[in-house]
């Protein structure tokens, strides 16, 4: 494999609704479009930061249009996941801090023109200990039809799993991944990405305050986890995002930074695309994204054939988005 080209662009420039903006999210539509989601408003945590999307057409990408905004109460984490059948789900949390965080999900059956009204994904699921539904990073649908998605707990720092077998209409959770927390110097791991190598067989990779992206494995489609184990990759304390390819590849996305020694967090820049062929035990053809100063971040990635749509946060101040064609 090899890349070819690369397109580069800004979902929105300076003159944006809103003063800062993270956490994106995107999905590919039926007709060629691809639709992004972020959280946007004076600052992360503050009470006017609210759930906006955007569409890309041939036209160019649409002005940012806000899709959830509860009053007084800060939005968070948005993740855009279309079933099968079409019906587009957009997940994302609410709260004044990730403590109190309650997962919220709307719906779409018109490839996100219209939304229904949010509701609770799990009633009376708030706070620390609940943190239902995808946390970060997309769902993947299994090769049973079960979507996963990729969970996880703060200020606990454990990850999850949540499993549905009705099409996310209601949610099992998986077993705890466990941690050896005699071993670590940080919180431990949060924000997982899933990809499933054979039936059954499920994997994630994770973010963690060690150093390192840590990778756990399930051999019964999710239900229950290997301890948790690092990787050779660097990890900066930041979210990273992956996606299996149509023969077999995987493709990821992040910072390769440390944090330096007696810290937990490292630098947010650069922001690379690297290639596996081999499960992910070993990572090849890095392709440098974007640097500089502040951060590149946060980053959001999906694939149809050999084209990959990748999102990610430019300095708080805008999203991008780079289409990166795969030469085989």
């Amino acid at each position: 494999m090899s890349y070819g080209d690369v397109i580069k662009e800004y979902i929105f420039e300076d003159d944006r609704p809103f003063l800062s903006c993270h956490a994106s999210t995107l999905e590919l539509l039926p007709d060629g479009h691809v639709l992004a989601a972020w959280f946007g408003g004076t600052k992360e945590k503050a009470p006017d930061v609210a759930i906006w999307v955007s569409r890309r057409t041939d036209a160019g990408w649409t002005a940012p249009l806000k899709v959830a905004d509860q009053d007084h109460i800060p939005h968070w984490n948005p993740v855009l996941f279309r079933r099968p059948d079409g019906e587009l789900f957009l997940y994302y949390k609410i709260g004044t801090s990730i403590e109190e965080w309650e997962t919220m999900v709307m719906r779409s059956s018109d490839d996100g023109y219209t939304w229904t009204a949010p509701v609770p994904l799990i009633a009376g699921d708030r706070g620390g200990r609940g943190g239902r539904g995808p946390v970060k990073n997309k769902p993947i649908v299994l090769h049973d039809g079960t979507i996963a998605a990729p969970a996880s707990l703060e200020p606990a720092w454990d990850a999850f799993v949540d499993l549905s077998d009705d099409g996310g209409e209601t949610w099992t959770r998986s077993e705890t991944v466990p941690l050896d927390r005699s071993a670590l110097t940080g919180k431990g791991i949060i924000q997982p990405t899933l990809w499933e190598s054979e039936p059954g067989v499920v994997h994630m990779l994770l973010r963690s305050t060690e150093g390192a992206i840590y990778r756990s494995d399930s051999q019964d489609g999710g239900k229950t986890w290997c301890p948790a184990y690092p990787t050779e990759l660097p990890n900066n304390n930041s979210g990273i995002d992956l996606v299996k390819l149509e023969y077999g590849a995987l493709a990821l996305v992040y910072n390769p930074t440390r944090p330096e020694p007696g810290k937990h967090k490292g630098p947010r820049t650069p922001l690379v695309l690297a290639l596996s062929r081999d499960n992910g035990l070993s990572w090849e053809q890095e392709l440098l994204l974007d640097e500089g100063e502040k951060q590149y971040s946060y980053p959001a990635i999906v694939a149809k054939g050999q084209e990959l749509y990748i999102t990610y946060t430019w300095k708080r101040e805008r999203i991008a988005f780079q289409r990166v064609s795969l030469e085989l």
